[in-house]
């Protein structure tokens, strides 16, 4: 029993690791940090975005995984149940406007990565079949999904 939750753990640390090394290379391969840096005149502050993204996805990771209750009521003893009800308002809304933020900034890296494909294709002289290699890759992540939801989120 212990072996087994030892090679779990393992393997969901591994592949959550594989994960965030995709999604940390779909937004700097396409330059989307720089791009950002530039068009806000903040060059010098660059670093310290990829660091905020750095942490934001663990913080991300680590918040889907374990359950953190939101215990608003507990600090704010004594507030009257409208400005609780405005504050907690507040706070989901901003937690709204940045994930908003993030999914379009990883949208246009999405699109930005595509407009690579036709430059990968010329470069390994790929003249013919990239409608295939597309449907190849769709129809597996359609199996994956299917299996995946089919064994009930668990396969060994």
């Amino acid at each position: 029993m212990l072996i087994e939750n030892v090679i779990l753990a393992v393997c969901g640390f591994c592949f959550g690791l594989m994960v965030a090394t995709g999604v940390f290379t779909v937004l700097f391969v396409v330059g989307l940090v720089p791009r950002f840096a530039n068009k806000t005149n903040t060059a010098k502050c660059e670093i310290l975005y990829e660091e905020f993204i750095i942490a934001g996805t663990m913080l991300g990771c680590v918040a889907s995984i374990f359950e953190f209750p939101l215990r608003l009521g507990e600090v704010m003893l004594g507030l009257p149940q409208v400005v609780y009800a405005i504050l907690t308002n507040l706070l989901l809304s901003a937690i709204g406007i940045f994930t908003g933020v993030f999914v379009g900034c990883l949208a246009l890296a999405i699109a930005e990565l595509l407009d690579s494909i036709p430059i990968f294709a010329r470069r390994v002289k790929l003249h013919g079949g990239f409608g295939i290699i597309v449907t190849a890759v769709a129809l597996g992540k359609l199996v994956g999904s299917i299996i995946y939801f089919v064994c009930e989120f668990f396969i060994i």
